[in-house]
């Protein structure tokens, strides 16, 4: 079943373009990657269509409801969440609190924080299933910020898990990681697409993004310029040039 189409989407920063009449889908319980070269708008997308900045024009519908316009409120209240490709923890909590903290938002928004010391003990057993479903239970009480990247990686999307949603927004979540957390990561992913949650994958690194991905679209200067069964898209002529462009060489026609 379709839980999210994009339709339409373009977004101008001054005279740039840099989502031109973007318009793909996503299927509930499945894993879309949203990949290209350096510069695709990618990010740019995962921001309008997380509602941190609006779009120009264009519509976005999640199971059936219009969300075009909305706010990041509005969308996390509709089950939509996301990660940034800087992780953005708090250092100073523990991996617990920060999932607590997630909960909090979810009940009380801005109050959370405030209420951190009740949020840890009433929360416990939830905040805990959470990070064991990110694999993360032995860093529940570690601070955040002491851990290694791949893990607060991780850690953000425990985060987002915490706010129940039924679709989730990865936004480079392979970035500067080492094989071994890119191995522990696209476990992660998997699995939480084996739980049934929609999961849009917005990556540079196609290698890591199609072999787990069950349809990829592939932006290009922010136009969609490949999208279908993965294999297929990693081999289209267009795709092959987007990438041979970004690493300096010429492509061969």
């Amino acid at each position: 079943m379709r839980i999210l189409e994009v339709v339409g989407l373009t977004k101008r920063f001054g005279g740039r373009l840099a989502l031109d009449a973007v318009s793909f889908t996503a299927e509930e319980g499945q894993i879309l990657a949203l990949v290209g070269p350096r510069g695709a708008g990618k990010t740019t997308c995962a921001h309008c269509l997380s509602g941190v900045i609006p779009s120009d024009t264009g519509r976005i519908i999640f199971d059936g409801r219009e969300l075009t316009g909305g706010d990041r409120h509005d969308l996390a209240r509709a089950g939509l969440a996301r990660t940034f490709q800087v992780t953005n923890v708090f250092p100073r909590l523990s991996a617990a609190d920060n999932v607590a903290v997630g909960l909090g938002r979810h009940r009380f928004a801005r109050l959370a924080v405030m209420l951190r010391a009740w949020l840890r003990a009433s929360t416990r057993p939830q905040v805990l299933a959470i990070l064991t479903r990110a694999g993360l239970a032995d860093a529940a009480d570690q601070p955040a910020g002491l851990l290694p990247l791949g893990m607060r990686k991780r850690l953000e999307i425990a985060r987002a898990l915490a706010g129940r949603p039924r679709l989730i927004l990865l936004d480079e979540p392979f970035g500067a990681l080492s094989d071994a957390e890119t191995g522990a990561m696209a476990e992660l992913i998997a699995t939480l697409r084996g739980e049934g949650l929609t999961v849009i994958l917005i990556e540079h690194r196609m290698d890591a993004a199609i072999g787990l991905a069950d349809r990829a679209v592939v932006l290009d200067r922010g136009i969609v310029i490949a999208a279908g069964a993965p294999e297929r898209v990693r081999s289209d002529p267009k795709v092959i040039e987007a990438y041979l462009r970004e690493d300096g060489r010429a492509p061969r026609h």
